[in-house]
């Protein structure tokens, strides 16, 4: 059975971009009778109080379900936490947000560091301090000369030598990694070339972006990951912490991005791209959903909600050209 999640990060409220990366990922998995999994990703920043729950309300508004997973009833305003029941078996602890869930994080760094996959580190905080959010395209990554590879003989070590504690990079080898991508077709990436060996833990128990998907995935028996297609250098990291840790690979579709006139990633300056500013305005979430099924080349002639797509999805279908944002494709939200 095809299982997949939608992982939103807190950081701030939604918009057309997160939606479209969902809706694809949702599409993909509900076509072939998939499970759906809710989880937040929220080890880069503490959510703001009640970001959270916005974030699974314009969900559920928009006609997103899942079977795993917080979600927030806003009747009674509470969360409720669906487990999962005889499908993918989550491990190590309940819950679906990740900063509650270091106790897991520290089995699989123990994991890692019993098979020498992984070694301390004592560089630069700068470095490992980026390495806690998902890299994006334009984010500067100097390639590591693997300076603490084979420094020291464990984390005490590296800590009297600091003093500080260590950081813990992946022993990454030479040698491209090769992987098909569900829209983009054959992929081959040397890490070892491009960043060398990559930051995958501040501390045992709290893990940079890349393991902490990874442990995740594997946790909840995730075979599908879709998401946006600037994180497509991360699937070739991703796919060495799996190997390290013997674990079967999920297969991976990218989803090109929504940006803004300048090319860049969604911001402000693009305009009012926010979910919660359509719903302030009377923007219904069938014209949302609809008006994004159009832009990633769905034959969709009218507003709609997830599940009216289903007969309409195919990633043979969908365009592999980025939307560019501009005032004219805001107005036909309006």
């Amino acid at each position: 059975m095809i299982i997949s999640r939608l992982a939103p990060s807190p950081t701030g409220v939604l918009h057309l971009g997160n939606v479209r990366t969902f809706l694809w990922a949702w599409l993909s998995a509900r076509s072939q009778g998939g499970r759906m999994i809710m989880r937040i990703e929220d080890l880069e920043t503490r959510a703001r109080p009640g970001v959270i729950e916005k974030i699974l309300d314009d969900l559920a508004w928009m006609g997103f379900d899942w079977d795993e997973g917080p979600r927030y009833d806003a009747s009674s305003s509470t969360m409720v936490n669906m487990c999962a029941t005889g499908g993918s078996a989550i491990v190590g602890q309940t819950s679906y947000i990740q900063s509650e869930r270091r106790t897991y994080y520290e089995t699989i760094h123990d994991k890692l560091l019993r098979s020498n996959a992984i070694y301390p580190c004592v560089c630069t905080r700068a470095d490992i301090a980026a390495a806690q959010s998902a890299p994006h395209e334009g984010d500067v990554e100097p390639r590591y000369p693997g300076t603490c590879r084979g420094r020291f003989a464990n984390a005490a070590e590296a800590e009297a030598f600091a003093g500080k504690p260590p950081a813990w990079r992946l022993n990454v080898t030479p040698g491209e990694i090769a992987f098909s991508d569900l829209l983009y077709g054959a992929q081959r990436i040397d890490v070892q070339a491009s960043v060398g060996d990559v930051v995958i833990a501040k501390a045992p128990d709290n893990p940079a972006y890349q393991l902490a998907v990874v442990a995740d995935d594997i946790a909840m028996g995730v075979t599908e990951v879709v998401r946006g297609d600037d994180l497509i250098p991360s699937t070739a990291r991703q796919i060495l912490i799996y190997q390290a840790l013997g674990e079967r690979l999920p297969r991976y579709g990218h989803v090109p991005l929504v940006v803004g006139p300048d090319g860049k990633r969604l911001a402000k300056r693009h305009g009012d791209a926010r979910i919660a500013s359509f719903r302030e305005r009377g923007v219904k979430p069938e014209r949302i959903i609809g008006t994004l099924a159009r832009w990633s080349g769905l034959p969709c002639d009218a507003d709609a909600m997830p599940r009216d797509l289903l007969p309409l999805w195919s990633w043979k279908n969908v365009s592999r050209e980025r939307v560019i944002l501009t005032p004219q494709k805001l107005a036909e939200l309006n």
